[in-house]
């Protein structure tokens, strides 16, 4: 009996050895897997973002990198030149405002599209099929598609405006308007962004259990009272990623603006993005153009973590 107990001790200590062998194997391999993922990671993104704080408590310019000088240490003054000449609050309301207006349609558009591409009307495969064309144009291409669109000689929405209006509108600049330039932008930015949106809605659409539908169509539930009941709650995930990457894509949009506008006119378009550019390689104020970004990469990171929060209210039953 003894003997027994003392084989099945042995083989019990065999196995306990032979499992946290292999536990430490798996978590050795894995190491290995993520490894090149960290080292990329902390080189180009985390040391880039610790070097631009710390710059941007430097009096630091484009002089400092050709001799070679190191910064000199001024604390905050960089924060404060750019807050009294109201260069960086101007920016961040621009920069809200853009981010908000084409969020929010982005929202809208994309919700109402991929309704409606999951429905049963007549061409919804070749509109899928299509859809994704804007957002695989390049955001160059974009950019020059939308400034040809919006030329105020010859350009299409001019000719579209004087053919609704019959010919009593004549002057439709739309990038040239400190009022309007902002919007030409968003809506060049909704063109491109609203089909990826719709894609994410429409795989979302997918996991709405049919049942569930046809049980609140039983009981006398409306379309919306099923939308805004059913369809949404299943949907929080989905939405939760594509509004987060929504965020932050629009928080630094640069090629799209610099392109159209450039920040113009009158620094009606001067976002966090191109203000960052236009301070640290036009003014040659490596130390401003950091402290801007600083404040920028900041304000993302709040935005996204009280959406995160918001949305992680509602639970789906």
């Amino acid at each position: 009996m003894e003997s027994e107990t003392n084989m099945g001790n042995t083989a019990s200590r065999k196995i306990r050895k032979s499992y946290f062998k292999r536990s430490t194997g798996d978590r050795l391999f894995s190491g290995i897997l993520v490894l090149p993922a960290v080292v990329i990671t902390v080189i180009f993104i985390i040391v880039p973002i610790i070097d631009s704080v710390i710059k941007s408590f430097l009096d630091f310019r484009v002089k400092n990198i050709i001799s070679n000088q190191p910064g000199k240490w001024n604390n905050f003054e960089n924060y404060i030149k750019l807050f009294q000449n109201e260069k960086l609050t101007g920016a961040i309301i621009t920069t809200f405002s853009f981010v908000l207006f084409v969020v929010i349609l982005q929202f809208v558009f994309g919700m109402l599209l991929a309704l409606i591409l999951n429905s049963k009307i007549k061409g919804a495969r070749f509109l899928r099929s299509i859809m994704m064309t804007p957002w695989v144009v390049p955001t160059i291409i974009s950019a020059l598609i939308w400034m040809w669109m919006f030329q105020p000689q010859y350009g299409l929405m001019k000719y579209i405006v004087q053919l609704f209006t019959g010919g009593a509108v004549t002057d439709f600049a739309i990038l040239n308007n400190p009022s309007t330039a902002l919007l030409g932008i968003g809506i060049a930015a909704l063109w491109k962004q609203v089909p990826l949106t719709t894609l994410l809605f429409l795989a979302g659409l997918q996991n709405v259990p049919d049942d569930m539908l046809e049980a609140a169509t039983i009981d006398g539930a409306n379309k919306v009272r099923q939308f805004f009941s059913i369809v949404l709650p299943y949907m929080k995930s989905v939405i939760n990623v594509a509004m987060s990457m929504a965020i932050i894509n629009n928080f630094k949009q640069f090629p799209l603006i610099w392109t159209m506008t450039g920040g113009g006119p009158d620094n009606a378009t001067t976002t966090l993005a191109i203000l960052s550019y236009r301070e640290a390689f036009v003014s040659n104020n490596i130390g401003s153009g950091a402290a801007v970004t600083t404040v920028w990469m900041l304000l993302m990171v709040v935005v996204v973590f009280i959406y995160k929060k918001l949305m992680g209210e509602t639970e789906v039953d």
